[in-house]
């Protein structure tokens, strides 16, 4: 199966985009990443227009679009979703959200190998957006509800798994339980969500049929959803 898939990501200080393209087994990523802190909004669709034309191809050749849809910076989410979906809006396309804690998992585990991974993002206000994960093989399960809550709060699952965090939620790391703190071997907090990891997981979406119209993918803040729970 042929597949052109574009990825816009804007939900922290950096801004990427990230073109996948397969063809049966080949497949080759595009990739467009900057650290603009305040400069999304002016940023994001030169570099998609550039990444583009890198590849030779103009926007009626994708089949589809990703793109970060948080929890993250509010602004910047608000940002890649605008995008994301004015642009799959007028080419009808279909849209797929991507978690930005699914995608540093995703990064953590193709970069270093990681296979028991935390995400923590800094949600500001005290606060951190986190989550669980279990790495294999290129593919990433949820282990933990994505939540937002106090460093204090967060608890790892009972058993005698030794995990790693990733993100810049860590940089609270004094703030984490003791308990927490001796069962994680190191954090990374320099690691933030990318297009590129976003243009993987999308493609797998894409393929299983979740899909949506633009109208109907939105932003995910995660603060009116602060239960810390296993998911069904």
């Amino acid at each position: 199966m042929s597949l052109h898939l574009l990825a816009l990501d804007a939900s922290s200080s950096a801004c990427s985009v990230a073109l996948l393209r397969q063809d049966g087994e080949t497949h080759e990523c595009l990739v467009r990443h900057e650290m603009t802190p305040r400069a999304h909004t002016r940023r994001l669709m030169p570099m998609m227009d550039e990444l583009l034309a890198e590849a030779g191809i103009t926007p009626t050749h994708l089949d589809a679009v990703a793109f970060g849809q948080g929890p993250g910076s509010f602004t910047g989410l608000r940002i890649a979703a605008g995008a994301a979906q004015g642009l799959a809006f007028g080419l009808d396309r279909p849209l797929l959200g991507v978690s930005t804690l699914k995608a540093l998992a995703l990064q953590a585990h193709r970069r270093f190998h990681f296979r028991y991974v935390v995400t923590a993002l800094d949600a500001r206000m005290g606060e951190i957006y986190a989550a669980t994960w279990h790495c294999l093989n290129d593919s990433v399960s949820l282990e933990r509800d994505e939540a937002v809550l106090a460093p204090e709060a967060f608890h790892l699952p009972e058993d005698e798994t030794d995990w790693v965090g990733v993100g810049a939620g860590f940089t609270l790391w004094e703030r984490f339980a003791p308990t927490v703190q001796v069962r994680m071997s190191q954090h990374l907090v320099d690691m933030e969500p990318r297009a590129e990891e976003m243009a993987w997981l999308g493609a797998d979406d894409f393929a299983a049929g979740l899909g949506k119209p633009a109208h109907q993918a939105q932003p995910v803040y995660l603060r009116n959803n602060v239960a810390w729970k296993k998911p069904a």
